[in-house]
């Protein structure tokens, strides 16, 4: 069953993306704690617990033992907006993004030397902004807050003691909340109207993957994470400052969003005993997203209105992320990591709006796995992210203008529990 609530004066899909978290676009790293420390360097490479059920499927092969591992992150985002903001008036309050969660978790299960099973929950996409009912920012994105949550059963099969093949089908349920203000034409600036947004839906993608050990200490890793097409029908709701023809009416509307397709390709070398270095790229197809167009079935004494067909432009462009890292095995109990991570983002200035106000960015990020013993570990992982600072100027005969610059940064703090069988 597929319901949602479209509001006229926004686009689903620009509301779902994000700068204050750690990928470009509204993608989500945080699938995996042990990759975090390393500034997911390595990610489809690795395979050092179950989280590959995310990162490459086919390193499934590479766990000899049952297990599960479970975790979460926790972004901690601040932005300084400085700028004239809107003509409308308004505060430039930079405290719109509250403390974000990110739940994962991971089963594996070899069954001979060559299958392997599992499946994964996590979270690939999301956002959560509120820019507050004063914010100058209000016409262009009050509130978002819009998630993805994935569960993928798995399986590997491993040819040989140097190649193996992974793949996934993965069941995606998006769900979201979005809001923004609407103009009273009158009192602009006071009593203004309001549009909220809520939907979900449900929609099938897949996940493959191809591990090959090239040398006694080289690994290499390629995954594909498919597009995922999602079609939403549902309602666009009106509510305006004043009394008029679409105040409080309720219109049929049907939505298509799709979120891009990425391939990760990655290498894992084993220097000695102790030292383990780490190399990843990540292509991602964000120029899927050019605009965002809701069709809404209005009675035939509106048609024609500008409520009938609403499309925002996007022009986003595919995007790039490059990551290296290292871990130092102290002894048997304990191992270090660290990574430094460059990614793109997919806007651009023309199209960027408050609700994107994202740029390329920088990621710096440590970690350790603590192992007790041979059956359980424990990972943990910081990362600070620093954006170049980006301009917003958008002007809407139905918005006003607005004019910002964003400096944004970030904390990221993860933990992550695996106990082996």
């Amino acid at each position: 069953m597929k319901k949602v609530m479209l509001k006229t004066s926004l686009g689903v899909a620009v509301a779902l993306a994000s700068s204050q978290l750690f990928a470009s676009g509204f993608a989500l790293n945080e699938q995996s704690i042990s990759s975090m420390g390393t500034g997911f360097a390595g990610r489809s490479s690795s395979a050092e617990d179950a989280s590959t059920v995310f990162g490459n499927p086919a390193g499934m092969s590479r766990l000899k033992r049952e297990q599960f591992t479970v975790g979460g992150a926790a972004v901690i985002a601040k932005t300084d907006i400085s700028g004239p903001g809107s003509n409308l008036g308004g505060e430039t309050d930079g405290d719109m993004v509250p403390v974000v969660g990110v739940p994962m978790g991971y089963y594996v299960k070899p069954i001979d030397d060559h299958w392997s099973v599992g499946f994964g929950i996590y979270v690939p996409f999301g956002l959560v902004t509120d820019y507050g009912s004063d914010d100058a920012a209000r016409y262009w994105g009050k509130k978002s807050h819009v998630q993805v949550v994935t569960f993928q059963p798995t399986v590997s099969y491993a040819f040989n003691d140097k190649v193996s093949i992974g793949f996934g089908p993965t069941i995606n349920r998006i769900e979201g909340e979005l809001g923004s203000s609407l103009i009273n034409p009158f009192t602009p600036g006071r009593n203004d109207g309001e549009v909220k947004i809520k939907g979900d839906d449900t929609a099938v993608g897949y996940n493959i993957g191809i591990l090959v050990q090239a040398t006694d200490r080289t690994r290499v890793g390629l995954t594909y994470h498919s597009m995922v097409d999602y079609e939403l029908e549902g309602k666009t709701r009106v509510s305006t400052p004043l009394i008029g023809p679409f105040n409080g009416n309720k219109f049929d509307a049907s939505l298509k969003i799709k979120t891009p397709e990425s391939v990760d390709l990655s290498v894992t070398h084993e220097l000695d005993d102790q030292w383990t270095l780490y190399a990843g790229s990540t292509w991602t197809r964000w120029s899927r997203l050019e605009n965002i167009t809701v069709q809404n079935d209005v009675p035939a004494p509106l048609a024609g209105s500008a409520f009938q067909t609403i499309t925002e432009e996007q022009n986003w462009h595919d995007t790039w992320a490059h990551a290296i890292g290292a871990s130092y095995k102290v002894n048997k109990e304990w191992v270090l990591r660290t990574g430094f991570t460059v990614d793109q983002s997919p806007t651009n200035n023309h199209d960027r709006s408050p609700r994107i106000p994202t740029g390329d960015r920088r990621i710096f990020s440590l970690g350790a796995g603590w192992s007790p013993n041979d059956d359980m570990t424990i990972d943990v992982a910081y990362s600070y992210l620093w954006e170049e600072d980006t301009k917003v100027n958008q002007v809407s005969a139905t918005k006003g203008s607005y004019q910002a610059k964003y400096e944004n940064s970030a904390h990221g703090i993860g933990a992550s529990l695996t106990y082996r069988f």
